[in-house]
């Protein structure tokens, strides 16, 4: 199985979103950035997508150099949120893992994240042991999740898996490479149709278990 992080796994808005106030905070201060900070829902709905297209959406007006230095302070606030203990899994997350582990499922991240992003999140959340890998977009350097999925599939040599997630990209992601594509749909933030063309969707992390019995 192949998982999305964020609204997957991760309740992301629980560490995000006072990492997301901070970062306009500082930048306000640094005089690259002037008026309101735009609405939570605007970062939330980016989720998924890469990090250059999500500031792209957030604050279009601002230059690249701007975006690029948002890049570095929400990763930073972000980082020293979890070592602080913010941000939490989603209800079951933690449990289910470690039974599908145990049943002998190969276990995998695939996100659009940034590579140290996703690496703190799962070690500072106590899972990492459960997973033989995880991919990023900002290690791998990859354009999409597609491509980004296809690359572990071909490293690991995996012809049958499930990609889990709750994003189009995560859909698509596990069509294109002839995946049964799982959707969450329990996370707030996805926008409607997103998950309409996965195979399954469950309302609870912990019905892959069910699933699996099938």
């Amino acid at each position: 199985m192949i998982f999305d992080l964020d609204g997957t796994l991760f309740q992301t808005e629980t560490l995000l979103l006072p990492a997301y106030h901070a970062t306009f905070d500082q930048l306000r201060s640094e005089k690259l950035y002037i008026g309101d900070t735009p609405p939570e829902s605007t970062i939330l709905g980016s989720l998924g997508m890469l990090l250059e297209h999500i500031w792209q959406k957030v604050m279009p007006e601002s230059d690249v150099a701007v975006h690029r230095r948002a890049d570095v302070l929400l990763l930073d606030y972000q980082l020293n949120g979890l070592a602080g203990g913010e941000g939490i899994l989603y209800e079951g997350v933690a449990e289910t893992l470690t039974a599908l582990h145990q049943q002998g499922v190969r276990l995998f991240v695939a996100s659009n994240g940034l590579e140290s992003y996703v690496k703190e999140v799962v070690a500072h959340k106590s899972i990492g042991p459960l997973f033989e890998g995880l991919y990023s977009a900002g290690e791998f350097q990859t354009r999409s999740k597609v491509d980004l999925v296809r690359m572990l599939l071909e490293t690991y040599d995996i012809s049958s898996a499930w990609m889990v997630g709750d994003r189009s990209s995560d859909v698509e992601a596990g069509l294109k490479n002839g995946l049964t594509v799982i959707g969450c749909d329990y996370a707030d933030f996805k926008s409607g149709g997103e998950l309409e063309d996965a195979h399954v969707r469950i309302q609870h992390f912990s019905q892959l278990l069910e699933l699996i019995e099938r």
